[in-house]
């Protein structure tokens, strides 16, 4: 009765947070009331290109800029690695009230260097990303009879050697009208009602909406100099605007002005709140994408079973086979062993560079549990595309955290090799806290020169330079020390049989271990490559990506197929008599990485064709080769600590003299 008791006290704690909440959302999704007249203003973020990859400010370009100056907008650290610069923006609307013809501004006559960036940016199709109510503005297009939906609007065009810009904009909003939620009604009916009290909420009886959809569609527009003389900004521009995407007039010349207007309308639509990000989430090719996955994970599913299945019957047939036998049986099969039996007092000898191996298998179990994490987290609606940033935000989270981990594995791996000497703990924890983190810094401070020489908003700021080194070392480092303390304190794994002071020599083998080794990876790659098709396109085609829940799945399978395929080459190594397993079953299932380099390679090549630079394409090969280090050491991770437990399983299940 007593548990029953505390868990109706902990659900009406829930229910009461909830309604004091104003819903039920997930974090950072809570609806934002507006009533007829209420401002709403819109924000503008970095232009984008698929094409350069690199983006800029928006005022980096000759805009209007709002009356009371440019400001930037409260950002995480997320945002910021990702080179969002959130700004506000002139554009501004009344909630429920229809307005056209809206002049905003008219710039100075474009100088030559203000000419040639603009006409850049054309050329290069940049995105502008305006944002409304933390909705992106999406565009609607018509393409062979289908609706193609963008997010953000390109900035200009060029028809036979002019270029136009889009210097008109037609914003449509979708608002529904708020509906105050009561928990009681969510959660259920009947006594639940009369234990929660009914929250007071001052102004609940005024009408509002909210706004579940923000749409834009550019146009071209030549303006009448002469009529925007006296024309002040949001003034009404005297003659009717006629917003027609399929025509352009608004060619820019050098040393003339640009003119910029906007209308907007007030749609109610039947979107609720939780639905409104669905038109974000519905891209082409979302029926390919499912079906795909789950094409790929029966495939694998099915090949990692047939593995599964080989590899434990012919194990447990040789233990079974060895096990039957008398004792003077096993006497005399001990003086005629073969196959990994042979091998019984080398298999446990120390690997070459132990401290590199212990580092990686540290920093690979940080990235993996940093993966888990964070997927999970994601798969929830924690980190949901309404909460810009807070993706990369929570991996950094959970990755510091995560260093006591490593430094916890790494030590415990490393006393473990020695048979319980722990000499050297203490610089074996500050390897692991500055391998991964020491590369992934230098790959990021080149890529950054490359940026800051473009002078672009995806650099990192010097000052977030400095706060992620501070993280680094007032968080990360003490973390992987303290793991490491503890690590150091646990018992080491007992050796089941004794090692050799002269190591036997390994026969010549049919084919070169490194074959077998790079084949491997090969598995692990089928189980991820559709998946790896879809989040490359989200990273670099500007595509959101939602489908968490299968990445979790797909993760789960990956680890799982990683620790069989090093687990059968290492049964393979071990029955031609090669006891150098460590590394071998390490790169068995990190080869994978290999892979998905070469793939990233052919993704530039065959989907990226319009990047362009030799800037671009630099960036897109320096964070495709962090990624890639970091999958090689979680996957590698997997396979060492499985094989590992698969040789001490294996040895501790036969007794030899």
């Amino acid at each position: 009765m007593k548990v029953l008791e505390k868990f109706k006290i902990w659900g009406l704690l829930i229910c009461l947070i909830s309604q004091l909440g104003y819903g039920y959302y997930l974090p950072g999704s809570y609806p934002h009331k507006y009533v007829v007249g209420d401002l709403l203003s819109v924000k503008v973020n970095s232009l984008t290109s698929i094409d350069t990859e690199i983006p800029y400010s928006y005022y980096s370009l000759p805009f209007c800029k709002p009356q009371e100056g440019v400001k930037d907008s409260a950002e995480n650290l997320g945002e910021l690695l990702m080179g969002d610069r959130i700004e506000n923006s002139p554009y501004k609307f009344k909630m429920q009230t229809n307005e056209s013809e809206i002049f905003l501004c008219q710039t100075k006559s474009l100088s030559s260097d203000e000419f040639k960036t603009l006409t850049t940016r054309i050329d290069e199709m940049y995105q502008v990303n305006v944002i409304l109510d933390n909705l992106p503005a999406i565009r609607y297009t018509k393409r062979d009879n289908f609706l193609v939906r963008w997010t953000g609007y390109p900035l200009g065009i060029k028809v036979q050697d002019t270029y136009y810009v889009f210097n008109h904009l037609k914003f449509t909003v979708l608002v529904h009208k708020y509906e105050e939620t009561n928990v009681a009604s969510v959660m259920g009916t009947g006594d639940a009602a009369e234990v929660i009290p009914p929250v007071d909420k001052s102004g609940s009886d005024i009408p509002g909406y909210i706004v579940v959809g923000f749409e834009v569609q550019p146009c071209s527009f030549q303006h009448n100099l002469e009529s925007l003389k006296n024309l002040k900004m949001y003034g009404k521009y005297p003659s009717k605007i006629v917003c027609e995407t399929n025509t352009v007039t608004m060619g820019i010349k050098e040393n003339e002005p640009v003119a910029f207007t906007y209308e907007v309308e007030f749609v109610e639509s039947d979107i609720k709140w939780p639905s409104r990000w669905d038109a974000y989430l519905k891209m082409d090719g979302a029926k390919v994408h499912w079906f795909s996955i789950l094409n790929s994970l029966m495939v694998i599913t099915f090949l990692a079973g047939i593995v599964l299945v080989i590899f434990l019957r012919t194990v447990r047939r040789d233990l079974t086979h060895y096990e039957e036998l008398d004792k003077e049986a096993q006497a005399q099969m001990n003086e005629e062993l073969s196959g990994w039996k042979l091998v019984v007092s080398d298999v446990f000898r120390v690997p070459d560079h132990p401290a590199l191996l212990c580092v990686m298998v540290g920093d690979g179990i940080q990235i993996l549990g940093m993966a888990v994490v964070t997927i999970l987290f994601a798969a929830l609606g924690f980190m949901s595309p309404a909460s810009r940033g807070t993706l990369l935000t929570g991996m950094l989270f959970f990755y510091m955290i995560l260093g006591i981990l490593a430094g916890y594995v790494a030590v415990r791996m490393w006393r473990t090799i020695f048979s319980g000497d722990h000499k050297g703990w203490v610089s074996v924890c500050w390897k692991v806290s500055c391998f991964f983190p020491g590369i992934a810094f230098l790959i990021l401070f080149v890529l950054n020169f490359l940026l800051w020489g473009s002078d672009s908003t995806g650099a990192i700021p010097f000052l977030l330079f400095v706060i992620l080194i501070l993280l680094w070392f007032c968080i990360s480092v003490p973390l992987t020390l303290v793991g490491g303390y503890f690590g150091a304190k646990a018992p080491h794994i007992e050796y089941p049989v004794r090692t050799n002071q002269i190591p036997r020599e390994i026969p010549p083998q049919k084919y070169p271990s490194w074959l077998l080794v790079l084949g491997a990876g090969t598995l692990p790659f089928g189980t991820l490559f559709i998946e790896l098709f879809f989040i490359m396109s989200s990273i670099w085609m500007g595509r959101v990506y939602y489908v968490f829940g299968f990445l979790f799945i797909v993760l789960i399978l990956l680890v799982v197929v990683c620790a069989e395929v090093s687990l059968v080459l290492t049964y393979m190594h071990l029955c031609v008599e090669d006891y150098k397993w460590w590394w071998k079953s390490f790169f068995a299932s990190g080869s994978v990485a290999l892979y998905i380099f070469l793939y990233s390679i052919n993704y530039l090549v065959f989907d990226l064709k319009s990047l362009s630079g030799p800037v671009s394409a630099t960036l897109y090969l320096g964070y495709s080769l962090f990624m890639v280090l970091a999958i090689m050491l979680a996957t590698g991770t997997v396979g060492f600590l499985s094989s590992f437990w698969f040789v001490h399983y294996l040895f501790s299940s036969v007794k030899l003299d």
